[in-house]
């Protein structure tokens, strides 16, 4: 670990020299990614210190002990196990920081919310679902824009598609894709019998233009008039757009705006998720054949979650952890839930680590 440690040290060194250099900073595009790269390498380099520092204090003491005075003898026994303690706790450390990082972690994320089994009672648990993560996103300074909706009369969706931009943001709750059950008395139950419905969760990194390249002779695109509510546009006026990829027949449609140019913007953004989202779903399976991995990040037919409304509990299926504070966290208080997961998959690939590959 030590040899690691010193070439990220070295590595970070000379990233702090290039962003000092006034040709660097004139070339934004370069700068913003060594920038990154140095952000990155930030908390290690700074956990290295601390690891490299306890290292060098133990081999001192052992000098010491090695040696024939007994009153630094003494003083050396004294701390010697709480600095090798310290430098087993550091290298923990260490490891869960040197864990490869999903390049996709710091985009941000397109989430699409749509209404299983359950019919009136599914899509009002699907609004209910959107209302979590937008105050979940408010807690985290985030910024929220809905892209294309399909709303029912009493308040739910049979669908919501929203964008999530902030620091982190995929990263953060691509772990949420997977199915999302709710056993309650719905508000259209008259005899009070408790139902279990579902919603499903698909997180996908928001797609600049180059991480996807759409080539227009591979696009149909429609327009239509919109339907449902939305004012004298409706009906009147080919805002609506349906855009159909024909290499991979993903089709999007977005009437939510009056304007069609805006829908259009909206739909490609939509596409462009997708398509990056099936590209690294092809990518995890292929590493799932050689590793099977205890937390799923993207499988969104596993039931991941349950909401159980007259005991106040939630459970995550997957790391098996329930927790008896529904009513927070329906009120956007995620975190404990999140992190968990997090930690859980960090672990796991930490197990999943073949003996040759060093962290």
């Amino acid at each position: 670990m030590k040899e690691k440690l010193h070439e990220i040290q070295q590595r970070y060194n000379e990233l702090s020299r290039e962003l000092a250099n006034p040709e660097v900073y004139n070339n934004q595009e370069r700068y913003k990614v060594l920038a990154k790269e140095h952000k990155d390498l930030q908390p290690i380099v700074e956990k290295a210190k601390e690891y490299l520092a306890v290292l060098e204090h133990i081999e001192e003491d052992m000098e010491i002990l090695d040696g024939g005075d007994s009153e630094l003898k003494e003083l050396v026994n004294e701390e010697i196990d709480d600095l090798k303690a310290r430098k087993e706790q550091l290298e923990e450390e260490l490891k869960m920081l040197l864990i490869p990082k999903d390049p996709n972690d710091d985009k941000n994320a397109i989430v699409e919310i749509r209404a299983g089994t359950g019919g009136d009672e599914a899509a009002i648990f699907a609004a209910d679902l959107y209302r979590m993560y937008v105050k979940y996103a408010e807690r985290k300074n985030w910024k929220v824009e809905e892209l294309s909706s399909n709303p029912i009369g009493i308040g739910g969706f049979k669908e919501i598609i929203f964008s999530v931009g902030g620091n982190d943001v995929y990263g953060t709750l691509k772990f949420e894709s997977g199915v999302h059950r709710v056993q309650r008395v719905p508000v259209t139950e008259t005899s009070g019998r408790i139902h279990t419905s579902a919603a499903t969760v698909a997180v996908l990194p928001e797609a600049e233009e180059v991480d996807v390249d759409l080539d227009p002779a591979e696009l149909r695109i429609d327009t239509y008039r919109a339907s449902g509510a939305g004012g004298q546009h409706v009906n009147k006026v080919e805002s609506a757009i349906r855009i159909t990829h024909l290499p991979t027949g993903l089709v999007v449609t977005c009437q939510d705006e009056k304007s069609q140019h805006k829908n259009k913007a909206k739909a490609l953004k939509i596409l462009r998720s997708r398509l990056l989202a099936n590209k690294q779903a092809e990518k995890e399976a292929e590493i799932a054949a050689q590793r099977r991995l205890m937390v799923s990040t993207g499988d969104r037919s596993a039931k991941i979650k349950t909401y159980n409304f007259p005991q106040g509990r939630v459970t995550d299926h997957r790391i098996s952890l329930t927790l008896y504070k529904l009513e927070y966290v329906m009120e956007g208080d995620l975190d404990e839930l999140i992190e968990a997961v997090k930690i859980a998959h960090n672990m796991d690939l930490l197990k999943q680590t073949a003996p040759g590959e060093s962290l």
